[in-house]
């Protein structure tokens, strides 16, 4: 998993950190149980500070992503099946509405819009 970070975005580092974290749990590419790197690695790799890093894992670990024992690490929550579907789905709904924005700057009807999702979703 790499994080980059960007001083261009007007979100804060910590919450660039998570949400990369989280789009990599939710896209499967961060498995249940799997370690993730410790927060003091973590800073050392993206040159931040190890604070930034310990508030990206501790909203993670409030919102259910992830599961800290102390002393060995952080790590992939498992179990929370409903947890992952709800944030897949907050995901879609977020770049369907960016489709949406798209397409009526472009003045694509929503009738033509359904027919390019369900040509999407026949392909794949």
């Amino acid at each position: 998993m790499e994080i980059l970070i960007t001083n261009a975005s007007d979100r804060p580092i910590y919450a660039q950190i998570a949400s990369q974290i989280q789009d990599a749990i939710l896209s499967g590419e961060l498995q249940e149980g799997q370690a993730l790197p410790s927060i003091r690695s973590l800073a050392n790799d993206l040159r931040i500070s190890v604070i930034t890093t310990k508030r990206a894992y501790a909203d993670l670990e409030e919102a259910g992503f992830i599961d800290t024992v102390q002393g060995k690490g952080s790590f992939v929550a498992g179990g929370n099946r409903e947890l992952l579907r709800e944030g897949r789905l907050k995901r879609v709904e977020e770049l369907l509405a960016q489709a949406i924005g798209e397409a009526s700057a472009a003045d694509v009807p929503a009738s033509e819009l359904h027919e390019m999702l369900d040509a999407l979703m026949e392909d794949g």
